[in-house]
């Protein structure tokens, strides 16, 4: 197996890919003058966005095509391995990127809210697919950035450049939820596949040696990351993935406690709960009562 690269700092992708760096944390590229290297993998000590332009026409979610083909984005975070260089005989890719190291929005409000763009741990098939209006606005805030990156480094340099990379990303988000409507057919699919991932669960073995299912498992499970599949989960029933297998979990032992030949203990342990009381307590929280109280209700 071979290597993988280690790129701490901006400077140190710039060098192997033939690029002049301006800015020590920050740097935005041009896809078409970079040096091209053999294929190999890397973990960057930085944020990236790619760009990355597409012309094998219109996209395809479910049964319906969508013309959101001008542009692909690719997030990647700090310690994530990825693929870089090109396939021999390629001919260099077209498009732009954007890298910004950690220390650069440190203490800015980009720092605080950086873990609200989830999109940095969705994986590759999860990219965000955007229309020519939407690419121009992310090759607006491009400009924008290299503009300040370029410009003689001084004491507002550093929040003009966190504040447009700020901007960038929240029109990420908004498009984003643009394609999670766009996909509403495919996103349906998923959530029927869910709903039948948690029936076949609770029917096997698994809750006796996994316990309750987990988000990463269910996540897994449907090939998705656990980031996308939380953020299509909340925007198709406004309930994390946490609260919906809470929710399925009830409803099961709602069913199980008219079953008055099996005690409550066996209905937890049935369920995958640790123990009863923490079965006792969830089961409160959302009905308002016992086990014990609601047998006897009903």
């Amino acid at each position: 197996m071979k290597e993988i690269l280690k790129l701490e700092n901006i400077s140190q992708f710039n060098t192997i890919r033939g690029l002049k760096t301006f800015h020590p944390l920050v740097s935005v590229i041009d896809f078409s003058k970079m040096k091209l290297i053999p294929e190999a993998r890397a973990i960057y000590g930085f944020y990236c966005v790619f760009l990355k332009d597409a012309v094998c026409g219109d996209l395809k979610y479910g049964c319906n095509y969508y013309d959101y083909q001008e542009g692909t984005l690719v997030f990647t975070a700090p310690g994530q391995i990825v693929g870089i260089g090109n396939k021999p005989g390629s001919v260099k890719p077209r498009g732009r990127g954007l890298l910004f190291h950690p220390d650069l929005i440190r203490g800015a409000s980009l720092g605080r809210n950086i873990k609200k763009y989830t999109f940095f741990s969705y994986q590759a098939n999860e990219a965000l697919h955007i229309s020519e209006k939407e690419r121009e606005v992310v090759m607006d805030c491009f400009d924008n950035i290299d503009h300040e990156v370029k410009h003689s480094i001084d004491k507002h340099s550093k929040v003009l450049i966190a504040n447009n990379i700020e901007l960038l990303l929240n029109y990420c988000m908004r498009y984003y939820d643009r394609q999670f409507i766009t996909r509403s057919v495919v996103n349906k699919d998923i959530l029927a596949r869910f709903e039948k991932l948690l029936d076949n669960y609770f029917e096997s073995d698994l809750v006796h040696t996994l316990g309750l299912p987990s988000v990463k498992y269910c996540a897994d499970k449907l090939h998705l990351s656990a980031n996308y599949f939380g953020d299509l989960v909340k925007k198709e029933t406004e309930k994390s993935p946490m609260e919906y297998i809470q929710l399925k979990v009830i409803t099961l032992a709602r069913e199980r406690i008219f079953d008055r030949s099996k005690t409550i203990s066996e209905i937890a342990y049935g369920l995958g709960f640790k123990s009863p009381q923490h079965f006792s307590r969830m089961f409160k929280n959302e009905t308002g009562q016992t086990p014990n109280e609601y047998r006897a209700l009903n």
